[in-house]
């Protein structure tokens, strides 16, 4: 079977999107203010430059920003760019940003594609990511197996669409960190649509934490996501209340 195996980042995509996507998540460096943190995500995709060449921009602001240049065909994808990432980790305190480059690549079909992504921080001459994966899709479970955390951490994913018309999907995400002596966290979700404009998702780990999530889109170009999280194991359950707003051209 041939086609394009995609990006990358394509690699284990549906599966997280069912489970990680739109939830109350932080990026490394955020702003700050008493109990509430919060960031800005920008991006833009142009049209293509030449064929199966594109050119996005994405600005995490203040963690983040980069350019990247897509190149997708038969059989392959790359990417490559530049950018910068907040040399502070936590509340965001303006210490500054350090240069990185990127560069990933793909082969494959869109039965089956194995790639790998790597970061280099230019100020500190070390690798800021090192990560390489591979993904079988078939038309009834599409599966993914990386090695994340410069080769640290192992996961395995699997996704499976149960109603496209409702978009009904289940996933689930075997994660073990420290591939040495680490710990192994097991990560089950699901989402269906109420309505073609409300998406609900639910998710439940083995750290004893339940998430839940109502994703409303508006106007077809507002998406306004409200979730929240209870940890089991905590004295005070609730531990996170989310709300992010998303604008679409």
């Amino acid at each position: 079977m041939g086609g394009c195996p995609g990006l990358y980042f394509d690699i284990g995509k549906k599966a997280r999107d069912v489970l990680y996507k739109d939830y109350a998540q932080q990026p490394p460096t955020y702003f700050n203010y008493q109990c509430f943190k919060w960031n800005f995500d920008l991006s833009c995709e142009t049209q293509e430059i030449l064929p199966g060449l594109t050119t996005v921009f994405r600005f995490t602001i203040p963690d983040s920003s980069n350019v990247e240049v897509r190149f997708l065909q038969n059989y392959f994808g790359i990417t490559s760019g530049v950018g910068v990432k907040a040399y502070q980790q936590g509340s965001f305190k303006g210490n500054g940003y350090n240069p990185i480059v990127n560069f990933s690549g793909v082969i494959g079909s869109t039965l089956f594609s194995l790639g790998t992504d790597i970061s280099f921080d230019i100020s500190t001459k070390t690798f800021d990511q090192f990560t390489a994966g591979l993904s079988f899709n078939s038309p009834f479970l599409i599966t993914s197996l990386t090695l994340d955390d410069k080769l640290d951490t192992l996961k395995a994913s699997c996704y499976r669409e149960l109603n496209p018309l409702t978009r009904t999907a289940i996933a689930a995400e075997l994660k073990h960190s420290s591939l040495l002596n680490g710990s192994t966290t097991l990560t089950i979700g699901a989402q269906h649509a109420l309505f073609p404009f409300t998406l609900i998702k639910a998710r439940a780990n083995t750290e004893a934490k339940i998430n839940t999530l109502i994703r409303l889109e508006l106007w077809e170009k507002v998406l306004i996501s409200m979730n929240g999280e209870v940890d089991c194991r905590a004295t005070n359950k609730i531990s996170k209340i989310g709300l992010s707003v998303a604008l679409r051209a």
